[in-house]
């Protein structure tokens, strides 16, 4: 072995305020803080994702192949219905194109990155954030 993954590393323009809104929605601490960077992971301090400045970020726009989505994150739900409004408390929006019936559904962070959900067949949901 060459070495081990320490986070996935998501640029953006506010590492806060996007590490606060990821924080919430998946119950993870916040390990490290620069105002730079922004470490999360679990309780006992094993990293998983991080969060880097860029100051002249441009978010990739849903569905459009010339601002390609660079990463998403797909994050399991029981209910879709009942995940929906707590995910845009913390800040999400719902994208357009994304029609709810079909069983997932596509969000942008705080940050626009866009994102997707999807059921799998033992009706479990799914989401995407970009």
């Amino acid at each position: 072995m060459i070495g081990q993954l320490y986070a996935a590393v998501i640029d953006c323009p506010d590492p806060s305020e996007l590490a606060d809104f990821y924080g919430n929605l998946l119950s993870l601490s916040r390990l490290q803080d620069t105002g730079e960077f922004v470490v999360l992971g679990t309780r006992t301090g094993t990293a998983l994702v991080a969060f880097r400045r860029v100051h002249d970020f441009g978010p990739p726009q849903w569905s459009a192949p010339d601002h390609p989505q660079q990463m998403h994150v797909d994050v399991m739900v029981a209910d879709l219905d009942v995940a929906e409004p707590q995910v845009l408390a913390l800040g999400a929006t719902l994208l357009d194109g994304s029609d709810k019936p079909v069983g997932y559904r596509v969000y942008a962070d705080p940050s626009a990155t866009p994102s997707a959900d999807s059921e799998t067949i033992s009706k479990s949901r799914m989401w995407g954030w970009t």
